[in-house]
C-alpha cells in the first residue's frame, strides 16, 4: 500500500468502501475513525470496522482531520542554510527526532536566505496547519521575526528577535568561552591566548567574555595583550602565529576550529609542536576539521543537535518557557590532544 492506499483498481480506499464492507453506515465508521468514545455502536459493529479498515488499506483524510483539530502532525523548520552546512545540519537532525519522539513529522524548507522562498514556505507551512514552525539561522545572530511566523507557533533556533519579543534557543556563548578557557587552566597554562573573530557577534563577545571570567575565578589577571582579532578563518589563524608566540603565551583559544587548523600550519611551519610548544584549543567541534588534525583538536562543541530537539520541546509545550524567553544550551568540551601540561620555566 502507498501512503494514498489504493484498491486494486487503483482507486483510493473510501470511508464509502469500508462502510460497505463492514457492513455499517458512513456515520458509523466516520465515529470508529475518529475514535468517539462515546458514541453508542457495538463492540461487534467496531470490531468489523476496523477489520475492514485493517483489511482494505484504508488511511484516513490527514486535510479533512486538520480541518477539525485546528492544526497537523506537521512541525515545520525554515532554515535560511543549515541544510547545507555540514555541522550545523545537526539541528534538523536533533529536530526531526524529537519530533518523531511526539508523534509529528518536520517538513524542511531551506530558503538559502532569499525572502521570497522565506515568504512562501512559511505561507505553505500555515495553509497546511503546521502544529507550529522553527526558524533557524546557519550560524548564531540576531534575526528580524517574520511577520507571518507570528500566525502560529514559533521558536527561534539558533538566533534571536533583536527587541527580545520572541521565544528562543541559543548555545551558550559564555559558557563555551570559559569551558574552553577552563581547560587550559587545568592543564597548568596561565599565559593563555585567545585569538577572537573580527566580526562583532554573539559569539565575538560571548566567548571572550567567557575566556575572562574563567581567568578570573582561576585568580589569573586579565592582559589585553594576549587578546587577538583574526578573520574566523584558516588565513586568520596562520597569520596571528608571529604575534602569539611573541606574546609568550604558552596556551591559546580559538574562535573557531578553522582558526586553529591555520595556527596548527604556521606552528608547524616554525617547527614547533603541539601541545609541547604551545597548547591549543578550537570552538565548534567540525569533525572533518578537528578530529582530523594531528594531533586531533580538542575544542567546544556547537550543541546544534540538542538546539534542534529543545526547539520542538519548547514549541509543543513539553519545555516550559515564556513567549519572549531567550534559553541557552550549555556546549559541551571535547578533549583530544591538543593541550597537555604547561612548560615548566626554569627558575634562577
Amino acid at each position: 500500500m502507498t501512503s494514498e492506499t489504493t484498491q486494486h483498481s487503483g482507486h483510493p480506499v473510501t470511508m464509502r468502501d469500508v462502510a460497505e464492507a463492514a457492513g455499517v453506515s458512513i456515520a458509523t465508521v466516520s465515529l470508529v475513525i475518529n475514535d468517539k468514545k462515546n458514541a453508542r455502536i457495538g463492540d461487534d459493529a467496531r470490531g468489523r470496522v476496523r477489520e475492514a479498515i485493517r483489511t482494505l488499506g484504508y488511511r484516513p483524510n490527514a486535510l479533512a482531520k486538520n480541518l477539525v483539530s485546528g492544526h497537523s502532525k506537521f512541525i515545520g523548520l525554515v532554515a535560511d542554510a543549515i541544510a547545507t552546512t555540514p555541522f550545523a545540519g545537526q539541528i534538523i537532525h536533533g529536530a526531526q527526532d524529537e519530533a518523531w519522539k511526539h508523534g509529528y513529522v518536520l517538513l524542511v524548507a531551506n530558503t538559502d536566505g532569499n525572502a521570497d522562498a522565506e515568504r512562501e514556505a512559511i505561507g505553505m507551512m500555515l495553509e497546511h496547519k503546521v502544529r507550529g514552525i522553527l526558524y533557524s539561522t546557519w550560524y548564531h545572530r540576531a534575526a528580524a521575526v517574520p511577520e507571518s511566523l507570528r500566525e502560529t507557533d514559533f521558536v527561534l533556533v539558533d538566533c534571536f528577535s533583536p527587541d527580545g519579543d520572541a521565544p528562543a534557543v541559543v548555545p551558550d556563548e559564555v559558557q563555551g568561552g570559559r569551558a574552553a578557557t577552563q581547560l587550559l587552566i587545568d592543564s597548568g597554562h596561565t599565559r593563555i591566548a585567545i585569538i577572537n573573530t573580527t566580526t562583532p557577534s554573539p559569539a565575538h563577545e560571548g566567548r571572550l567574555l567567557g575566556y575572562r571570567e574563567a581567568l578570573e575565578d582561576a585568580g589569573i589577571a586579565f592582559d589585553p595583550s594576549l587578546v587577538f582579532d583574526a578573520l574566523p578563518e584558516q588565513e586568520g589563524g596562520y597569520d596571528s602565529v608571529d604575534a602569539l608566540l611573541a606574546s609568550g603565551a604558552t596556551a591559546v583559544f580559538c574562535h573557531n576550529d578553522r582558526v586553529a587548523m591555520g595556527l596548527y600550519d604556521g606552528l608547524r611551519r616554525r617547527g614547533l609542536s603541539i601541545p609541547e610548544d604551545m597548547a591549543v584549543v578550537g570552538f565548534d567541534n567540525q569533525e572533518v576539521i578537528a578530529a582530523h588534525l594531528r594531533p586531533p583538536l580538542t575544542t567546544v562543541a556547537l550543541p546544534h543537535y540538542e538546539l534542534g530537539a529543545k526547539g520542538v520541546r519548547m514549541l509543543l509545550g513539553v519545555d516550559e518557557h515564556r513567549r519572549d524567553e531567550l534559553v541557552t544550551v550549555a556546549c559541551p568540551p571535547v578533549l583530544r590532544e591538543s593541550i597537555g601540561e604547561a612548560r615548566r620555566v626554569p627558575t634562577a
